[in-house]
């Protein structure tokens, strides 16, 4: 029944008022006779109880906010859908907004006292402030950092180990007998930590298959876009001697390097092979659809979310770095599939 109260349920039950409100709540024990009577008219009448009236009881709005640098980006609107499935499972609605990046709205949002009123906790993937800056922060809403950038035992912390999937797409791109293998995407600057853990990873592979590094072969890049990517291929192209495979430090970029290759004529992966990261959906339906290195967004995405809800209960152990698992997905850019025998 659309638009039942508490009323209408405890009459269908037989039990007081504040029966079923401590049944709803969890708030008082009830016997397992008197729930089971209580649930079963719930379910019959439909029942939804208020979450709006619940959280001002509670001093709480029932929302949380997810800011991550561009929602434009296909792996922050991916993760921005997981962290929405996952908030609204416990309750929650999520608000979104971006930073662009830039350290004035980053430190704006972190500042605001009014405005840190409006929900209830902070999922914030952060590029510009500083772990200080952080700490000194003037409101006091609950905060999980998402991404590699600043950990420094203050805050709760989800990400992937970035330094293993930099290694593992190398060595994917080694063991297929590639041996001069070109980086785009390095940040060799204060808030390029994703980039810099990425580029430690590919260092060490090619360090432990013996190979020394040619830094020629490592191209920076300021952001992580398709444009930016193709720039970078491109002056690989020009190289005395190009790469005969790349790994790119996210999706976007790899996306950007296979235009450019594709329009140069060079074959992919016979001449070059292409990896990159995030396993964002674009990346099956490029041409060729392209190997990366897939993060569990779901559980990075519900980690994070179980993890600001105990925070706001009080309820979540000290701050901790928590890991979310990733896998390799290899596809065109890497291994052609192989052909199908005439029947």
């Amino acid at each position: 029944m659309a638009g039942s109260t508490l009323r209408d349920v405890a009459r269908r039950a037989g039990v007081s008022i504040r029966t079923v409100s401590n049944v709803v709540n969890g708030s008082v024990p009830v016997s397992d006779e008197l729930r089971s009577r209580v649930e079963a008219a719930l379910e019959e009448l439909d029942y939804r109880p208020n979450l709006v009236a619940r959280n001002l009881r509670r001093g709480r709005t029932g929302m949380i906010a997810l800011v991550v640098p561009e929602l434009d980006v296909p792996y922050f609107a991916e993760l921005a859908r997981e962290v929405i499935t996952a908030a609204r499972a416990h309750g929650y609605v999520v608000m979104l907004d971006q930073t662009d990046g830039d350290v004035e709205r980053e430190r704006e949002l972190l500042g605001r006292e009014s405005r840190a009123t409006m929900f209830d906790g902070l999922l914030l993937s952060p590029l510009a402030i500083s772990a200080e800056e952080l700490r000194r922060r003037t409101n006091r809403v609950p905060v999980v950092l998402l991404g590699e950038h600043i950990f420094s035992g203050s805050f709760h912390h989800v990400a992937i180990d970035n330094i293993a999937a930099a290694r593992e797409a190398t060595e994917h791109l080694l063991g297929l007998g590639r041996r001069r293998i070109a980086a785009i995407g390095d940040q060799p600057y204060s808030t390029g930590e994703t980039a810099q853990l990425r580029t430690v990873g590919y260092r060490q592979a090619l360090e432990r298959a013996g190979l020394a590094v040619d830094d020629r072969l490592i191209v920076p890049t300021p952001r992580f876009h398709r444009h930016l990517g193709a720039q970078a291929m491109r002056e690989l192209l020009a190289l005395p001697e190009p790469p005969d495979a790349v790994f790119c430090y996210n999706d976007l970029l790899a996306i950007g390097a296979l235009h450019v290759l594709t329009q140069a004529g060079v074959r992919i992966p016979e001449d070059i092979a292409v990896v990159g990261v995030d396993g964002i959906q674009e990346g099956r339906y490029s041409s060729p659809a392209l190997t990366t290195v897939a993060p569990d967004k779901t559980q990075l995405a519900d980690t994070a979310v179980r993890t600001l809800i105990g925070v706001i209960d009080g309820t979540a152990p000290p701050p901790a770095e928590w890991r979310a698992p990733h896998r390799l997905i290899v596809r065109e850019s890497t291994v052609r599939p192989a052909p199908v025998p005439e029947a």
